[in-house]
């Protein structure tokens, strides 16, 4: 690749959808009571969120194939700025959803955009080491989006939050702008959707690696969905609970080095995927019994560790076979995993228990490794790790 783009920036801008989510989740108490709107109403901002976010990220995929991978990147990090505003200056809770929707549709880019550069520049072994690379930023954006957002929330209040995101979305442009290069290849053609929707749907691979990517996510993003009112239950500040995001990121970052680590040694993917499997049920068992008390925590960090050695290893193999059609194959998965996740979020809203939304995903994580072994078919193909 001539120009690949700048791996800090490519780390930056894979982050940004989770570090704006994770930002933004301190505030949802503050939400509840500015807008007079129940606990659960609240929370399913995030699945409203996710579901805008799916949608986004087709268009931006396609995009991708059509106007090019920068052009694309700033669109998306536009859009996002205007659904920002939008949210600043909201009345009401029904403007406050709409703000949400285009911010989520807009923030969609970072995690379709960088995907596709990445795997315009890099493939084989160097890919699944970026990838790598990108797990352990990952790994620290709850780190940064919690304890962020829990000052802010804390002092400036929901307000404070949404004035921040939209002074970051603004940071973002300028980078973009400026030192971004287009990675997508010249003599590309983009394909129609709909026959390249129905050949990954019937590509028992891909489908399965959209459902574990979406459920590991599941479990991640339940916490931010629901862990702030157990620490309003527990009489515990909006600070409390921003700092509790550094457990988790260091959880996570310790999974997603583990994961390097094992990788450089010759394990394969779908071990280590059977492996966080195992691991995040057992900590989702211990959550559903601790979290009564601060010590839930604890097993949390089980999950996010298991998040951080399993995502890598789904978003860097999960394409493999359509490398000349990424972006917008790109879409269609992120669409079909993040749909998913919208889904399962506005379960966990209705539920309102984090320790058994986590028993049920890491559950189904784990019934779909058993089946992959009864099987003998590999949940993610190896080939070039």
């Amino acid at each position: 690749m001539k120009n690949p783009p700048p791996i800090w920036l490519m780390v930056t801008l894979l982050m940004f959808p989770q570090v704006v989510e994770t930002i933004y989740s301190p505030s949802l108490p503050h939400i509840s009571q500015a807008f007079w709107v129940s606990f659960e109403t609240a929370s399913q901002t995030l699945s409203v969120y996710f579901i805008a976010f799916a949608i986004g990220v087709v268009v931006w995929g396609r995009l991708c194939d059509t106007l090019g991978r920068k052009k694309a990147m700033i669109y998306g990090l536009i859009t996002y700025g205007i659904g920002a505003f939008i949210a600043l200056l909201a009345g009401n809770f029904e403007t406050l959803l709409l703000a949400r929707i285009i911010s989520a549709f807009g923030a969609a880019v970072g995690s379709i955009v960088t995907q596709t550069m990445l795997r315009d520049s890099f493939e084989g072994p160097e890919l699944g080491k970026v990838f790598s690379v990108m797990g352990m930023g990952i790994s620290i954006s709850p780190v940064l989006g919690l304890m962020l957002g829990g000052a802010i929330a804390q002092n400036l209040g929901h307000l404070g939050v949404f004035s921040f995101l939209l002074s970051l979305s603004l940071v973002l442009l300028l980078l973009g702008q400026c030192c971004l290069s287009e990675t997508r290849p010249q003599h590309l053609t983009p394909v129609p959707l709909l026959p390249l929707a129905k050949q990954m749907i019937c590509n028992g691979q891909v489908m399965r690696s959209a459902t574990l990517a979406a459920l590991f996510n599941l479990m991640l993003f339940s916490y931010y969905a629901l862990a702030p009112f157990i620490f309003a239950d527990l009489n515990m500040s909006s600070i409390a609970f921003g700092y509790s995001g550094i457990a988790l990121g260091l959880g996570s970052l310790i999974g997603s080095l583990i994961n390097k680590r094992l990788l450089s040694r010759g394990w394969q993917a779908v071990t280590l995927i059977n492996l966080a499997s195992i691991l995040a049920l057992c900590g989702g068992v211990g959550v559903y019994l601790l979290q009564s008390s601060l010590a839930f925590l604890l097993p949390m960090v089980c999950v996010v560790q298991a998040f951080g050695i399993a995502i890598p290893n789904i978003l860097s193999q999960a394409l493999v076979d359509y490398k000349q059609v990424a972006g917008s194959a790109g879409a269609l998965f992120g669409l079909a995993y993040y749909l998913m996740l919208g889904a399962g979020l506005a379960l966990a809203g209705v539920l309102q228990n984090l320790g058994l939304v986590l028993l049920l995903a890491a559950g189904l994580t784990t019934l779909l490794c058993l089946l992959n072994l009864k099987n003998v078919t590999p949940v993610l193909s190896t080939k070039g790790v």
